[in-house]
Formats: C-alpha cells, structure tokens, sequence
C-alpha cells in the first residue's frame, strides 16, 4: 500500500510507481515555518509539495502569484533565500536550512 501525503507534504510517496528516487530529507524554513524537502528538489517543487502557493503578490493590485511555468520563463515564483533576491523559486535548488521568504 502506497503511502498517504499529509496535509504538509503532497509527493507521492516512497513507493513511487515510476521507480523514482529522491535525495535525503532536508529541512528549509519558509516564512519561518519549517518545511521538509529532498536534496535534488527546486525550492518551488518543496514549497508546492508542502501546500503552500502563494510566492509573492503584484506591486499595485496586491494579486497572490506562484508557481505558474516552472521553467524559468514567467518570473513568477521569486522568492528571497537567505536575504538575496529576488530569484526564481522553480530554478533554486534547496539546501539544508534555506531561509526563504516569500
């Protein structure tokens, strides 16, 4: 029986049916809550696996934006790590103890 995600982390488990790997767990902090990621994973990838969608709002109308592309094209998903940015969420690498703001 394939495992169930929680609320906090929607990947599709370790009996994945693709065979697929992932890397050792690893936690970054986003808007000071903790999230668990797997090393390998783009930031937008953990940030989605763990619920949360919203990246950043629009400057005038104040419109939530997230993960649109997911290849770097629409900008999107910028996002702040450890106090440099913006860059994108959906090209950035985690690493262990990230400090991402939104």
């Amino acid at each position: 029986m394939a495992e169930q995600p929680t609320p906090r982390d929607l990947r599709i488990g370790a009996l994945d049916p693709r065979g697929l790997r992932r890397g050792p767990r690893i936690t970054l902090h986003v808007d000071g809550v903790p999230i668990v990621a797997h090393a390998g994973e783009s930031i937008g990838a953990a940030m989605l696996a763990a619920g949360i969608r919203t990246t950043r709002h629009t400057r005038h109308a104040g419109a939530p934006r997230g993960m649109f592309c997911g290849i770097g094209a629409c900008h999107d998903c910028l996002v702040t790590v450890d106090g440099t940015g913006p860059i994108r969420a959906c090209l950035t690498p985690v690493h262990d103890g990230a400090a991402v703001t939104t």
